[in-house]
C-alpha cells in the first residue's frame, strides 16, 4: 500500500520511526518531509499529504506534529480527506471502521513512541465497515460539495 507521510519539526522523530515500521511491513512510503528538527510550518506538510490522497498518489496518509491538532485541522480542509486525530488504538480502529479515515494524525508530544506505533498498526489493520456508515460518509461528501 502507498502511504504518504508528513511532519513538522515537532513530529520529525516520530515520523522517522513510523516510516521504519511501514517499510518493515512492506508498504511503499512517500515522505513529504520535513527532514529535520529545524522549525518549520505544519500546514505545508499537511497540504502535500492531503493532495497526495486527493489525486491518488497515496491510498492513506499519516501526519505528525507536536499535538496532531494543526495537522488534522489543515488536512480536513481538503475535499475527500478524512483526517482523524487518534490518541489510542480504539480511536484509530473506529476512525477507519466507521469514518473511513484516510489520514491518521498523531501528536509526538502527546503519545509516546510505543503507543504511536501501536496506533498506526491498529489503524492500518482496520477497514471500513460500510453499511450504515456509508450513508454518513456520503453526507460528508454532500456537505463538501455544497461548500467547495
Amino acid at each position: 500500500m502507498k502511504i504518504a507521510l508528513g511532519s513538522d519539526h515537532a513530529g520529525f522523530k516520530l515520523k522517522e520511526k513510523i516510516k521504519e515500521l511501514l517499510l518493515s511491513k512492506g508498504h511503499e512510503v512517500i515522505d513529504f518531509g520535513t527532514n529535520s528538527t529545524e522549525s518549520t510550518h505544519y500546514p505545508l506538510f499537511a497540504k502535500e499529504v492531503a493532495k497526495a490522497i486527493q489525486d491518488g498518489r497515496a491510498e492513506l496518509g499519516i501526519l505528525i506534529c507536536g499535538s496532531g491538532i494543526g495537522m488534522s485541522i489543515t488536512a480536513n480542509k481538503f475535499p475527500g480527506v478524512r483526517a482523524a486525530l487518534c490518541l489510542n488504538e480504539y480511536m484509530a480502529r473506529m476512525s477507519r471502521m466507521h469514518n473511513n479515515a484516510n489520514v491518521l494524525c498523531l501528536g509526538e508530544r502527546v503519545v509516546g513512541d510505543d503507543l504511536a506505533l501501536s496506533i498506526v498498526e491498529a489503524w492500518l489493520s482496520a477497514s471500513f465497515e460500510g453499511g450504515r456508515h456509508e450513508k454518513r460518509i456520503k453526507l460528508i461528501e454532500e456537505i463538501e460539495k455544497g461548500l467547495c
